[in-house]
């Protein structure tokens, strides 16, 4: 029974006072304040704030700033009554003082919150986004704030804390190691404009080829065309090297660069035949025009000999030169070809696998689907077109073309397997 009436007689004694009716009063205002702030002016601010044409308190309330500010009301009704129990003051003005630090922390979190989100309202935020800046202040508020509720719940000053953490500067420096790079990097990345959102960025080191969908404090995200999300940490975009692709965006222009290879046994001079099948290409009618009178000029001089008649004793047109010039018109006509950008017909030193003619242009279209398409329409006309210039595509041979091979060496000799077997039936009869 002692010990029964042990716990009641030390809480008399601690609070000083001849009742308790006083401090359960205390407690009941406390637990009202928080119902009144909470449910009955956050409906009102609710309502308020659906009723105005801004957004920016739409998500203040959204993110939950107004809601959380409802939590200090009890608190501040315990620190204003907690005069009258001076037994119990002292501890329960730390615990509070460190209550509403947390509470405070927690509102600022929130608040830059929705700052970040009204900030995404803006056309800015795709060029210049604050989420990685917006991380690290909330980090920092963080570290402030556990800071506070130690010393308050120890009645120390936080300078003094501060001191004591000094020491471990080093260990802190280690533990935040990343953090800090990453905070470095950010600001590397935002004020050299070096990675935005919606940039497609190639970083095969890390299997990253795909668009930029977040940049935050310690990552930066990256969708790639399969779907998968790639991860890289932030740091790495400026220790390492990637390709950004922003600038052919910018451009509205696609880069094809591809090649024709031609089999070199088929290029040759243009003969009298030929000339006449060309000119009926509408494409190389003016090229044409302008090389003859240009043939033509460097040509008087030269003896009306036999030996001069060769093509190769005189300025001639070859069929892969003419082609390359039809190429270079067809693209200048294509309406889906960027003019304004380069265009260009090239012939590359020859290889083992045929003479390449690339193809270096800018399609309208930076669209992987429409570029592809353009692409693959322009080269389908030019390999269909490479028979009326009497040239050949460089293919590597196919189990069909041996078979015809074979079919051309063995017809010889079954054609004599054959004379000779009707004339020894012949001889024989």
């Amino acid at each position: 029974m002692s010990g029964e009436n042990e716990f009641p007689s030390i809480l008399y004694n601690w609070l000083g006072s001849e009742d308790y009716l006083s401090l359960g009063l205390l407690v009941l205002a406390a637990a009202a304040s928080y119902v009144v702030a909470r449910f009955v002016l956050g409906r009102l601010l609710k309502k308020a704030t659906k009723l105005t044409e801004t957004k920016w308190d739409d998500i203040l309330v959204s993110r939950g700033v107004f809601g959380q500010l409802a939590y200090l009301a009890p608190a501040l009704v315990l620190y204003l009554g907690i005069d009258q129990y001076p037994g119990i003051a002292d501890v329960v003005r730390r615990i509070i003082s460190a209550y509403v630090a947390i509470n405070a922390v927690i509102i600022l979190n929130r608040l830059l919150s929705a700052g970040q989100d009204i900030y995404q309202l803006s056309a800015v935020s795709g060029k210049r986004p604050i989420k990685a800046f917006v991380q690290l202040a909330k980090l920092v508020f963080w570290i402030i704030g556990m800071v506070v509720v130690v010393s308050a719940l120890l009645d120390k000053s936080p300078w003094g804390i501060l001191t004591g953490i000094g020491a471990l500067a080093a260990v802190l420096i280690l533990v935040f190691r990343d953090t800090i790079l990453s905070f470095v990097a950010n600001i590397q990345i935002h004020t050299g404009d070096i990675v935005r959102e919606g940039d497609w960025i190639e970083m095969p080191e890390c299997g990253a080829d795909g668009d930029v969908i977040e940049i935050a404090l310690h990552t930066v995200k990256v969708r790639n065309f399969d779907k998968t999300i790639v991860t890289i940490p932030t740091h790495k975009l400026i220790d390492g090297s990637f390709k950004n692709w922003r600038g052919m965006q910018d451009t509205g222009g696609r880069r094809i660069k591809r090649s024709l290879l031609i089999d070199q046994t088929s290029v040759r001079f243009c003969d009298d035949g030929m000339m006449a099948r060309l000119h009926r290409i509408r494409l190389l009618k003016p090229y044409l025009k302008a090389k003859q009178m240009e043939i033509e000029s460097a040509n008087t001089g030269l003896a009306d000999s036999g030996d001069n008649q060769l093509p190769v004793n005189r300025r001639s047109l070859t069929n892969f030169g003419t082609f390359r010039a039809y190429v270079k018109a067809y693209l200048d006509e294509n309406a889906k070809v960027r003019a304004d950008l380069t265009v260009m017909v090239r012939q590359l030193p020859p290889t083992s696998e045929g003479l390449p003619l690339e193809i270096y242009s800018f399609s309208n279209d930076t669209d992987w689907v429409t570029y592809e398409g353009i692409q693959a329409d322009i080269f389908d006309h030019l390999l269909a077109a490479l028979p009326d210039f009497d040239l050949r595509v460089f293919q590597t041979p196919t189990g069909r073309d041996l078979q015809m091979l074979q079919r051309r060496v063995n017809a010889p000799n079954d054609a004599n397997d054959d004379a000779g077997g009707n004339s020894g039936q012949a001889a024989a009869n």
